[in-house]
């Protein structure tokens, strides 16, 4: 499995286990969701190293 470049801003195996589940809904308030969730883990993960 390639690895998602999203995954170099959500780096928990936690976080990115929830994307993928966020990225399964396919409506406007499922994408919505998604790209706030993207936004809140990559501040929160920006500390992080690889």
């Amino acid at each position: 499995m390639t690895k998602k470049k999203v995954f170099n801003f959500v780096k928990t195996p936690c976080g990115q286990a929830k994307y993928i589940e966020l990225e399964a809904n396919k409506t406007l308030l499922g994408k919505l969701r998604l790209l706030w969730f993207v936004l809140i883990a990559s501040i929160r993960d920006w500390s992080i190293k690889e």
